[in-house]
Formats: structure tokens, sequence, C-alpha cells
């Protein structure tokens, strides 16, 4: 894996080519403050340019050496590799954008002429230098995102920890009362708990759709051992929708609150449907007036924000429907 370093974005380059271009234009007003005869458009023409091509130089070699030539060597090379590159990109950039203006009729090629070699090497020593606080920048930058990715991962992750006891303590209980009535039903049980617990120790917070309905019927068969089978699971999705990805524990939260809030002693239909923008967890059972969010939904909630990938709604008409409306950017991976 590539170390934090040696990543520089498309987005950061863009940054300093337009840096770039603002330094070569006020770059032109001192070339043309020194010598009034220059032509005012050829000069800044030139200057700009100038400095858009060694910066398209320099991202064009910083990128090789970042992305073929610094992974394989060791780390205490990185600096004079990256600074030797840095040099490389402003001389030869300036030396290119002087011989491709050399073949045009432009007065700002004749002052410089006896000095080119001396300023390629100048700029060369300047880009070293931009190269230095380039690399203390992005350091900088994504030692700082590290450390926020640590946080969000140690926030999720306590959040997580908060599911899996309540539900394997609602578990077991089940299983206790079967032992002594259904053994062969109670062995079953515990093989699904343990199914169950087998695909919660799954470490990523995001799983995909298909993942998550594994996990939500193998809990409902675990309820279904209180329930005496009164639990009906429908599901309704497509291949597409399957390879979305929802925070674990998601739609295993929203059957669980249906259960627990919509069960009224007859059998009890529920219902999921996943679609483009949004998944869908609805029950035929008790229709509550008013949702007061408990410590399951706020922690849903919550995931969803931390990951930025949508929010938790719920709709009440006929049947109590939560809803998790996913961002755009939730695509199949």
């Amino acid at each position: 894996m590539k170390s934090f370093e040696l990543k520089v974005s498309f987005q950061d380059w863009i940054y300093i080519i337009i840096i770039a271009a603002f330094f070569g234009f006020l770059i032109s007003l001192v070339f043309y403050f020194l010598n009034e005869d220059l032509q005012r458009f050829s000069t800044i023409t030139f200057s700009t340019a100038s400095a858009i091509i060694i910066s398209v130089f320099a991202s064009i070699l910083i990128t090789i050496s970042n992305n073929f030539i610094l992974p394989k060597v060791n780390k205490q090379f990185w600096y004079i590799i990256s600074f030797a590159f840095s040099f490389l990109s402003g001389a030869i950039g300036f030396l290119f954008s002087y011989s491709f203006f050399s073949n045009f009729d432009i007065k700002i090629i004749d002052f410089i002429q006896p000095y080119a070699t001396y300023i390629g090497i100048t700029i060369g020593f300047l880009t070293f230098l931009i190269g230095l606080i380039l690399h203390q920048f992005i350091s900088m930058k994504y030692k700082n995102e590290s450390i926020k990715s640590e946080i969000l991962e140690t926030k999720l992750k306590a959040l997580e920890s908060e599911l899996n006891p309540h539900f394997l303590f609602n578990a077991l209980n089940s299983i206790s009362e079967l032992i002594y009535i259904d053994k062969k039903k109670a062995e079953q049980s515990v093989i699904n708990v343990s199914k169950f617990l087998r695909n919660a120790i799954y470490t990523e917070s995001l799983i995909s759709c298909e993942n998550e309905l594994e996990m939500v019927k193998t809990y409902v068969n675990i309820e279904n051992t209180r329930f005496e089978d009164k639990i009906k699971l429908f599901i309704s999705s497509n291949n597409a929708c399957l390879k979305k990805y929802v925070p674990k524990f998601s739609i295993q939260l929203l059957v669980e609150n249906a259960i627990k809030h919509g069960y009224r002693g007859i059998d009890l239909n529920l219902f999921i449907e996943i679609k483009q923008d949004r998944i869908e967890v609805s029950n035929d059972g008790k229709v509550s007036e008013s949702v007061n969010y408990g410590t399951g939904l706020k922690n849903l909630d919550k995931r969803l924000q931390l990951l930025e990938i949508g929010s938790l709604d719920y709709e009440i008409e006929d049947k109590m429907k939560f809803i998790i409306r996913l961002k755009n950017e939730n695509t199949d991976s």
C-alpha cells in the first residue's frame, strides 16, 4: 500500500496549475516593466504559458515518481528523488517552453535569450523549493485525513458495539426458554445465532445490501423461535440494488424495531423494498401516531451521518414505514 505522503490528487494539481498561471502572469508584468519595449500581449502569453507548462511537467514527472519509483525504493531516499524530479520539471519545463516560443517572432524571446540557460536552472531551484513546500502541505493534509478517518472508525465501532450485546441478550433469552420445550429447535437457534455473529464480526462498517439481507433473514429465523414462526419476511429488490452499500446492522435494526413495536399477537408481515435511492422497511402491525427515536434509531441515524451515505426517515400512513434515504454517490462497488 502506498504511503499517504505520495498521494497528490487531481484536484491538488488543478489548484497548482491555476496558481502557476497567476504567478506567470505576475512575472510577465515584471518583464514588461523591466523593458517597456516588450510586447505586452506576447510577454503575458509567454510567461503565463511557461508557468502552466512547468506545472504540467511537474504533475507528470512527480506523478511518475510517486507511482512507479518511490514505492520501490527506501523511504530515506524519497526526498532526494522527489526534489530531483521537482528541479527537472522546472528546468525542462522552462526550456521546453522557451524552445517552443522561439519559433515565433516575439521580443521577449530575444530579451531572455542570453540568460535562457541560467533562467532554466534558477526556475529548477524554485520548483525544487516549491516541491518541498508541496510535499509538506500534502503530508500534513493526508495525515490530518488519516487522523479523521481513525476517529471516524472509532466512533463507528463504538456505535456498532452498542448493538451486538443487546441482540445477543435477547437471542440467548429465547434459546434458554426453548431448551426445556424443544431441544431440536433450540439447537437450530444456536446455529442461527452462531451464523449471525459470524457475519457480525465482519470488520467493515459498510456492507452490501445482499450481505445485510442475509443477516436479516438469519435474525428473523432467530426471532421466530420466540414468535412461533409468526414473523413473515418479504424482500423486493433487483441485482443492482443488492450491490448498494449500507451500514452493518442498518436494515436488521429496522426489522428489529418493526417486530418490537409492530407485533400484536398475530402474524406480522415485514416488507423490505430496496430501490435506487432508498431502502424501505414496513410492517402491517401496529401503527404509531408519532415516532420518537430510541437508542437504536439514533444510533443508526448517527452512523448514516458519519459515513455520509444517507439519512433515516419515516412515514406514517396505513403502515409504519422506516426509510434509509441513500445519497446518489452510494452506487455499486
